[in-house]
């Protein structure tokens, strides 16, 4: 990695540019930064067409104007989060930020203006790097650096919305008067601008109601949504294939080989991805990912790809490593996929959001009576929650922007909402038998199994989005041969 090289001393008052304490050059002679002012070609580009979700974001924005009349709003992208030392964490804008503008860069500032019976939208942004006092190859966040930011007038071209510098924004939020709102907790200097202004309730209500506005998927997001599902399913076909080199490494090979279709076709992956071989499934968020990889035991493959446009899948399989499930790999996988089943049949327009995960959860219970795991009746089972020392999690949330999205929301729109044509969810029952639970015959110890696929509410009731990923025991077999053979 290339070093930063100083700032020029003849534009240090004037606007300071970070020089690294140990570079090797001690300055900028007065010929190379006059050399480097000019001799550029003009790269403006003007033929510029708007993003394809620009309708769309306008429309959010009218939606939040409507919901805030009068107010100031403001909601930021973020800034750059330091990962060591002078190297920076891979940016990613706030989902509120993101969802109402299309726009993904760092330091950028969403601001709607109250005007009339409305207001006026303004993205602040970052403009061009100055090439008159050098900031563009001095700077560590200068273009020849980091990359061509977008000039103003191609910003506005290409989100539909007026843009301005960002760097101007502080003082004048610091003048601003009337109501205000911001969402917290992405862009420190945006608070501090308006510390005297907001308060933490009023704020709150803005993050809540825009995390509400995402519940329902438009046409848009559905199909970004199943891009992203798309793509993880060549990445779970990609990791079949591999699973021998898998065994001769570790749990990290199948990261590596995920996160590949994950740069290739999207943006990244949507969460750390669990690539969790034999009792390592039984850790519910296992990202270590430094495990081996053997014969004879199961691969619980969670893991998504999230599209340019920050949408992220959220899928789950549970493999036999070797192709084959043993007699009780089978037995308890079977019965998941049962519980997944019922689940899925429960998501339709008018259920209860509740409904789904309530189903699959009785389908565990029986079975762990069944079994003799757990002392029946399933009714009693169910209201005492004894089943949940072996199904630990919620059956599913809502899945979007964020993998666990819409998080914010009233309890009262979400968990104890309706289901509505439009919503996408994930159903993703499991068991996990701890390889040192005593109360499990030995048999079961060290399996854990879940199967999550992403589902869309739609007008007469659900679409499984994932469903070219197999989940029948005898059917994943079957897959697993193909692939590999």
């Amino acid at each position: 990695m290339a070093e930063e090289l100083p700032e020029t001393p003849e534009t240090a008052e004037e606007e300071p540019i970070k020089q690294r304490k140990n570079g090797l050059y001690p300055g900028v002679s007065d010929e190379l930064a006059e050399n480097m002012r000019t001799g550029w070609a003009d790269t403006e580009l003007r033929d510029l067409e708007p993003i394809p979700q620009a309708a769309r974001t306008a429309a959010r924005r009218a939606a939040l104007s409507a919901r805030f009349p009068g107010e100031r709003l403001v909601i930021p992208a973020g800034n750059l989060k330091v990962r060591s030392n002078d190297t920076d964490y891979p940016f990613r804008a706030s989902v509120e930020y993101a969802y109402l503008t299309g726009n993904q860069t760092e330091d950028g500032v969403l601001v709607l203006e109250p005007r009339g019976e409305g207001h006026e939208a303004t993205v602040y942004l970052l403009p061009r790097s100055d090439r008159e006092n050098g900031e563009f190859w001095l700077d560590g966040q200068g273009e020849l650096w980091v990359g061509r930011r977008h000039s103003l007038t191609e910003a506005e071209k290409i989100y539909g919305i007026p843009a301005s510098d960002v760097r101007e924004l502080a003082g004048a939020l610091r003048e601003a008067t009337g109501p205000v709102r911001v969402v917290r907790g992405h862009d420190a200097g945006v608070e501090a601008a308006l510390t005297d202004k907001v308060t933490a309730e009023r704020d709150e209500e803005l993050r809540v109601f825009l995390s509400e506005m995402r519940l329902v998927k438009d046409d848009f997001e559905v199909g970004e949504l199943q891009k992203a599902v798309d793509s993880t399913v060549r990445g779970f076909e990609d990791v079949v294939k591999v699973l021998d080199k898998a065994q001769a490494t570790s749990e990290r090979y199948i990261e590596g080989t995920f996160f590949l279709r994950a740069r290739v076709e999207g943006n990244d992956v949507g969460y750390g991805t669990i690539a969790a071989a034999g009792p390592h499934a039984c850790t519910l968020h296992w990202v270590r990912n430094d495990g081996p990889v053997r014969a004879g035991d199961l691969l619980l493959l969670d893991a998504g790809v999230e599209t340019h446009t920050y949408y992220t899948a959220d899928v789950t399989r549970t493999l036999p490593v070797d192709g084959r499930y043993t007699p009780i790999q089978k037995k308890i996988y079977d019965a998941v996929y049962e519980a997944q089943e019922a689940g899925i049949a429960a998501v339709r327009p008018g259920a209860k959001y509740r409904d789904f995960h309530d189903a699959a959860q009785r389908v565990l219970a029986a079975k762990l009576v069944e079994w003799g795991l757990v002392e029946g009746p399933v009714e009693r089972v169910l209201e005492l929650g004894l089943q949940r020392r072996w199904t630990l999690h919620g059956t599913g949330h809502m899945l979007g922007m964020d993998v666990h999205d819409c998080a914010a929301a009233r309890t009262e729109t979400y968990v104890d909402g309706t289901l509505e044509p439009g919503m996408v969810l994930t159903v993703e029952p499991g068991l996990y038998f701890q390889a040192d639970d005593l109360t499990v015959p030995e048999e079961y110890r060290g399996i854990g199994v879940r199967i999550e696929d992403d589902i869309l509410v739609t007008e007469d009731g659900n679409r499984n989005l994932s469903a070219a990923l197999p989940r029948r025991s005898d059917e994943v077999e079957e897959w697993m041969a193909a692939l590999k053979g």
